[in-house]
């Protein structure tokens, strides 16, 4: 059966030796697009072979930031398959077996080195000025292999050209090809044996993965030849770049948990379209896809060649996007969690009229108990507000004051809906003969107490004429006394 024919089936297969970060979930998006848009499927697979850097719960980690992320998976430990199992840790036979056919092909050879004589190699090599390659230390008799020292791939060093879905058209000469562990002397196999094993055996048709792993593909392309097994589609991405776009990015530039957008209030959906438009494109201007859109149009062929930077503010500019296009149910539904704890006693239907406000100025969930709070329990007088203000901060204290005690009055006479507010609060702006940037903030600082806050009529409105006449008055007060 040709490629073209074969179900396309691509792979996730994360180390559970930490978080999930952006890079990662990178990866494993792409692979879950190309499946998706070839109605194939995604396998997700657990290479636990590395016990000593193993971290506690990372396994579950995974799978919940791929889940909140919509990244559902076909096969995988948690789900089963006819490839399983899906945890290396459990494959430790399936390993020893392809291991043992290298073995009696003259592929593979115990290896008996110690570490003092492998630093003594690469000594020599340095000090001739040469690349070390243990191939030049082969041992001519090694011993039997019994599980007790390491196996190693017996390389043939050669020519390969290859074509790489990515970065295209590929080569290499022989001296990229050396011999490596395959099995180490715990039992377990390293990365570079036990993924081709498993990729083969879970009819893998494209393996795509970051650009670290370039430089080991022609020992790949060795391998695979010596198993007698044919390669899968090979894709490489690009690193994503810090802000500066000079280096891979780390933790210092913002790699952190995916599971952190999460809980700062990021939208699943905006995580998805950011790390899908990080380093694709569809030859547009277009920077704004739904999930139905990245699946039709998503191709490896237009994943760019160099690396792609992280733009943290393109990033809360996208997440401001996908909150205002929510519906007022959806968006209530997805701010459970974010409200302050004085909203706790509040009726849905007054949440969801605060929500209605402050829609617009949500460039993340949360946001909402900093733009909310004061809706819900008043807040201490705080001068520095208008002490800050470039506006009313040189202004008199007692000048302030009258202000205040002539709205007070005209808002008094109104019934505090929008329009009558909206005309009440103009008529002031002509009495008092100020511009609104002086009495509107000067009013909405004696009503909120707050750094910011919505409009000012609709936030009078919804806080009600008891409460915001009730505000205005402590304010005076406060100004009286600090004149």
């Amino acid at each position: 059966m040709s490629d073209n024919q074969k179900p396309v089936r691509t792979r996730f297969a994360p180390s559970p030796t930490g978080f999930l970060h952006v890079g990662g979930v990178r990866t494993a998006l792409f692979a879950w697009l190309v499946a998706r848009q070839a109605g194939g499927q995604f396998i997700l697979r657990i290479e636990d072979t590395d016990k000593a850097r193993e971290m506690k719960g990372s396994e579950q980690h995974i799978m919940d930031s791929l889940r909140w992320l919509g990244l559902d998976w076909d096969e995988g430990p948690d789900k089963g398959g006819e490839h399983g199992p899906y945890r290396q840790s459990e494959r430790l036979d399936i390993y020893k077996k392809w291991a043992q056919k290298l073995v009696d092909s003259g592929r593979a050879y115990a290896d008996s080195t110690t570490p003092e004589q492998l630093e003594q190699f690469r000594q020599a090599a340095k000090d001739q000025k040469k690349p070390f390659l243990f191939r030049d230390h082969r041992p001519e008799n090694p011993p039997a292999w019994d599980g007790s020292q390491p196996l190693r791939f017996k390389s043939e060093p050669k020519d390969y050209n290859w074509h790489d879905e990515v970065l295209g058209d590929l080569s290499t000469g022989p001296e990229a090809i050396d011999d490596f562990i395959l099995i180490k002397s715990d039992g377990y196999p390293t990365y570079n044996f036990a993924h081709i094993v498993d990729d083969h055996l879970m009819e893998i048709t494209h393996v795509i993965r970051s650009q670290e792993f370039t430089s080991s593909a022609p020992k790949f392309l060795n391998l695979y030849e010596a198993l007698e097994i044919e390669r899968p589609k090979l894709a490489t991405l690009p690193y994503v770049m810090g802000p500066d776009g000079k280096k891979k990015l780390s933790k210092r530039d913002g790699a952190k948990d995916i599971l952190d957008y999460k809980k700062e209030g990021y939208l699943p959906e905006t995580l998805v379209n950011f790390l899908a438009t990080l380093g694709w494109n569809d030859g547009t201007e277009q920077e704004i896809f739904s999930m139905d859109e990245l699946k039709a149009k998503f191709s490896l062929e237009r994943v760019h060649h160099g690396g792609a930077r992280f733009d943290e503010q393109r990033l809360i500019w996208m997440n401001g996007h996908y909150i205002r296009a929510l519906s007022p149910e959806q968006l209530y539904e997805r701010s459970k969690g974010f409200w302050p704890d004085s909203a706790a006693s509040q009726s849905d239907d007054y949440k969801k009229r605060v929500l209605a406000l402050i829609q617009e100025r949500l460039k993340h969930l949360s946001e909402i108990p900093m733009l909310s709070n004061f809706f819900f329990e008043d807040l201490p007088i705080d001068m520095s507000l208008i002490d800050n203000n470039k506006q009313l901060k040189d202004i008199d204290r007692q000048q302030l004051k009258s202000w205040l005690t002539q709205s007070r009055e005209q808002l008094d006479k109104i019934d505090f809906s929008e329009d009558q507010l909206t005309t009440a609060l103009n008529n002031l702006l002509e009495k008092t003969g100020q511009k609104p940037g002086i009495l509107f903030s000067l009013i909405r600082i004696a009503t909120t107490w707050a750094p910011a806050s919505p409009g000012l009529a609709e936030s009078l409105s919804l806080l009600g004429k008891e409460k915001s006449l009730a505000r205005i008055d402590g304010a005076i007060d406060a100004l009286a006394h600090s004149a």
